[in-house]
């Protein structure tokens, strides 16, 4: 999971996506989790489907650190498992 950049110049707006680790950062995206609006209200800011987000992660999809805070903000824990 990480942060896909949209908006104009000088208001982001980013979108939490499901996308193959290997994958260019403008490229074709798995799924479409939820919405980051950095300029927005602070109830406002973070829009998340967390349904999908809890399905992706036990599908074992990793989010970047920037996603992992903002789910740890918004009540969603994530745990990292160690895989043997």
């Amino acid at each position: 999971m990480r942060l896909k950049r949209f908006g104009s110049k000088k208001r982001p707006d980013y979108r939490i996506v499901v996308m193959d680790s290997r994958a260019n950062t403008q490229s074709r995206t798995l799924d479409e989790v939820g919405q980051y609006h950095p300029l927005a209200e602070k109830d406002k800011q973070v829009v998340l489907q967390v349904e999908k987000i809890k399905e992706w992660l036990v599908k074992g999809a990793q989010p970047s650190d920037t996603v992992k805070s903002l789910l740890n903000r918004n009540g969603v824990t994530v745990t990292r498992t160690v895989q043997e």
